[in-house]
């Protein structure tokens, strides 16, 4: 199965998760990501605010961290400072996505010790499969993030042993279910040549 068909049949599944069910493997998720010593070792932590039934990681941002946000500018993504506590408002912005205000206060790449990815599907290898946009693919090729630690986010039955992979998809260094964080198992084959001139 391709990518796109892959993408609406998995969308489908998650989206009809009973709203008390999706919560409950939410919070469950969210002790799993506690309890890991890739979070409780980090400082500043980049997450993000679910849409369209993802986990929802609401239970984990009073954990005492720096917690940096997204905003899409153009084809990239600016992180921002942002707490429950933050005098700035969130924004609604495509897709309802909620984006931290311009004024908030920037995260750059040095600062940050961990990112916890969305996605629609993981595999055991870490690869993800995303939305399409390619925000998280350029991101995570950029050599000023391409060795920070990464947690793809998923209920369990978006992991899975192998998903469908392209030259430029990088691996993740673990993914969280609600089930338990699984470091990911090493890729047969690391081969990007492809992923500069795929991603401009």
């Amino acid at each position: 199965m391709d990518k796109r068909a892959l993408r609406k049949e998995l969308l489908a599944q998650r989206q009809a998760i009973a709203p008390d069910l999706w919560q409950t493997q939410s919070n469950q998720l969210c002790a799993q990501l506690r309890s890991s010593p890739l979070l409780t070792q980090a400082q500043t932590v980049l997450a993000y605010f679910s849409i369209r039934q993802e986990p929802d990681l609401r239970g984990l941002f009073a954990v005492e961290k720096v917690w940096g946000f997204p905003r899409c500018v153009g084809k990239t993504l600016h992180w921002h400072i942002w707490s429950p506590q933050a005098s700035l408002p969130l924004q609604p912005r495509a897709y309802g996505i909620l984006e931290p205000h311009p004024d908030s206060p920037m995260l750059t790449p040095e600062l940050v010790d961990l990112l916890l990815v969305p996605a629609i599907a993981c595999d055991q290898r870490g690869y993800r499969l995303g939305y399409g946009g390619g925000f998280y693919d350029r991101l995570l090729a950029s050599p000023l993030w391409a060795e920070k630690p990464t947690i793809g986010i998923v209920f369990d039955q978006a992991y899975l042993p192998v998903l469908p992979e392209d030259a430029w998809d990088r691996p993740l260094t673990a993914v969280c279910t609600e089930n338990g964080l699984f470091h990911s198992m090493p890729p047969q084959n690391n081969s990007y040549s492809q992923l500069d001139s795929r991603l401009q």
